[in-house]
């Protein structure tokens, strides 16, 4: 018997469900948001900020580029209104703060950033000790103000890592008042941007530090 082959004018064509399903364009990966908050700072922090914090003298971190500057200063020998803590040395400020205030130190400028940046946030929301610019110990030499600006960081940055997706959308609560609403990845740019802009002082009252006497090739 002679076998007819099929006609491919009037076969079938075959069933939709068993042609390959097309390719699927893979998605992008989830963005983990507290990761990325905390790697903003700390790309900036290792690679920049903290090296050039290396080798801060004594001489430099009380230097005062300008008369009146406000700092960290030895108990009994400052003038500003405000003269802050209950060790040897005091850090000076006025409330409400004035409308032109005083240029800073390096050494105010780091116990702004260990204080009020770091150490009082690490206290509201981490569980931290105690940590506000009226009962803080001030540093008088620039290696015990490092070691409290290392320490104060490193217990902040653990803290932002223990949040989640949750936690980061939290409000901030009272200790952040009046923004007690807004959520806390809000409050962790914002300590992004202070310990950005502040660090970034402090790296230029450096450059000015060493530039002062070594003419027009010091920077």
């Amino acid at each position: 018997m002679t076998m007819i082959p099929p006609d491919p004018h009037t076969e079938d064509p075959p069933s939709p469900g068993l042609e390959p399903a097309p390719a699927v364009p893979p998605g992008p990966a989830p963005l983990d948001w507290t990761a990325a908050l905390a790697d903003q700072l700390e790309w900036h922090w290792s690679h920049h900020l903290r090296p050039r914090l290396g080798g801060l003298t004594d001489q430099e971190y009380f230097w005062e580029p300008v008369p009146g500057c406000w700092s960290i200063r030895a108990r009994g020998t400052s003038s500003a209104p405000i003269a802050a803590g209950p060790g040897d040395f005091v850090m000076e400020y006025a409330f409400p703060e004035p409308e032109i205030p005083p240029v800073t130190t390096i050494a105010w400028r780091l116990a702004h950033v260990i204080v009020g940046c770091f150490g009082a946030r690490t206290a509201a929301h981490f569980g931290g000790p105690p940590a506000e610019f009226r009962t803080f110990d001030y540093a008088g030499t620039a290696d015990a103000a490092l070691a409290q600006l290392d320490q104060a960081h490193d217990a902040w940055i653990t803290g932002v890592r223990s949040l989640g997706e949750d936690g980061l959308a939290a409000p901030s609560g009272p200790a952040e008042a009046p923004f007690d609403a807004s959520p806390m990845a809000e409050l962790v740019l914002h300590i992004n941007r202070e310990v950005l802009h502040h660090g970034a002082e402090i790296a230029l009252l450096r450059d000015l530090y060493r530039a002062r006497k070594a003419g027009s090739d010091a920077l």
